[in-house]
């Protein structure tokens, strides 16, 4: 199994290149569970996937902890078959129940929304669960679990929006990458996230 991200940081403010380097150095704390590899147009994370959305979470948050206008932009993978397996994504079995009808009993079990941020977010995200049927009652089920906890704002054309506390949709967005395909699926996600937008004034 391979599983990754591949991730951009927007802070609209003078302070731009502080604001980015504290969301780098964020990752620190996941050098031992991560590959990391920043250019400069994003920063590719390799490895479990849980542990990527945790780390993808304390970046923006720390990136957004200066305040003013802050956008992340991402796109998730796991099980790509472009890619070859990497140890350092290997992570505790997948249980994807067999049955579509417990996909979001299971998730909202597994949900798991941490200590609050106090950042207000909206996010948008897409999820493609690829190469198998039945994908869109898949999807259908993750946007009912987004329901569940309390996230869903409104759907949009190719993407679902979310709205609340930052480390809750997260903890969303880390349930829908994990818990909506096969465990040796190929899924992706993308992922649009943001705090302090002059248009929510």
């Amino acid at each position: 199994m391979f599983s990754g991200a591949q991730f951009s940081l927007y802070p609209m403010t003078d302070e731009f290149v502080p604001a980015i380097l504290r969301g780098v150095a964020a990752l620190d704390a996941y050098k031992d569970a991560l590959r990391r590899d920043t250019d400069d147009l994003s920063t590719l994370l390799v490895g479990p996937s849980d542990t990527v959305v945790r780390a993808l979470r304390d970046s923006f948050i720390a990136t957004a902890s200066g305040g003013g206008h802050v956008v992340m932009s991402a796109t998730l993978s796991r099980g790509c078959p472009g890619e070859s397996d990497d140890p350092i994504c290997a992570a505790p079995a997948l249980i994807i129940p067999a049955d579509d009808a417990d996909l979001v009993t299971a998730a909202v079990g597994r949900f798991d929304p941490g200590a609050p941020s106090g950042l207000d977010a909206r996010a948008q995200i897409s999820l493609y669960p690829l190469g198998g049927e039945g994908h869109m009652a898949r999807i259908g089920a993750c946007i009912d679990f987004l329901k569940a906890v309390g996230v869903y704002d409104k759907p949009k054309h190719f993407c679902s929006k979310l709205r609340g506390d930052a480390s809750v949709l997260f903890a969303a967005i880390e349930r829908s990458f994990i818990d909506f395909a096969p465990a040796q699926a190929h899924v992706v996600l993308s992922l649009t996230v943001s705090v302090g937008s002059p248009s929510l004034r």
